[in-house]
């Protein structure tokens, strides 16, 4: 139906909302943005033909689907820049993630800490007496069995626990905020 150039909002509404709400909503998906173009549209074929010399334009259906036509264009191409730019966003974000996470792997948090900690077991250790020390470095860094070192130095396999354990104790407090990163280094049958 081909209204005549001169009636006015309502009735340009009236005639072609329906229409123009289904064009556009079938290219541009969305209900609430074909509403908004539909609405706009209308609105500025309406200022449009008051603002023409005659006081209306002459072919309203042609006029207001060319209006429509370039706002649902507009919306798709606004559409297509926000999805390039949303994927370059997230391909560098996840670059950005890859590397932090390798990074993160190969990172051992050992070697940050590595000399510090070594730093404080030497300090530790020159604090406690001779016998303590030299029990527990036996045991600890050379390996050797409780057993032998009762022997070389005269004392009962409880006495070598009571040094290591003595030891142990001082070490744990001294590397109290890194004693997850050395766990394995000679706590284990603490």
């Amino acid at each position: 139906m081909e209204l005549k150039p001169t009636y006015g909002f309502n009735e340009i509404y009236k005639a072609y909302y329906r229409k123009s709400y289904l064009y556009v909503k079938s290219y541009v998906h969305d209900d609430m943005v074909a509403e908004d173009i539909v609405s706009d549209s209308l609105i500025k074929l309406w200022a449009q033909q008051k603002k023409e010399v005659a006081g209306a334009i002459d072919h309203i259906g042609p006029y207001l689907f060319s209006i429509l036509k370039n706002r649902a264009l507009d919306y798709l191409k606004h559409q297509a820049i926000r999805r390039d730019v949303h994927n370059k966003i997230t391909k560098t974000l996840e670059r950005e993630l890859e590397i932090r996470t390798t990074s993160l792997e190969s990172s051992d948090p050992g070697d940050i800490f590595s000399k510090e900690i070594q730093y404080i077991v030497e300090k530790t250790l020159q604090s406690l007496p001779q016998k303590t020390r030299e029990i527990f470095v036996l045991s600890r860094f050379e390996n050797i069995p409780h057993k032998k070192i009762a022997g070389a130095y005269n004392i009962s396999v409880k006495g070598v626990d009571y040094h290591i354990a003595q030891a142990a104790k001082e070490l744990r407090a001294a590397l109290s905020d890194y004693l997850p990163f050395v766990g394995t280094l000679f706590f284990l049958n603490f």
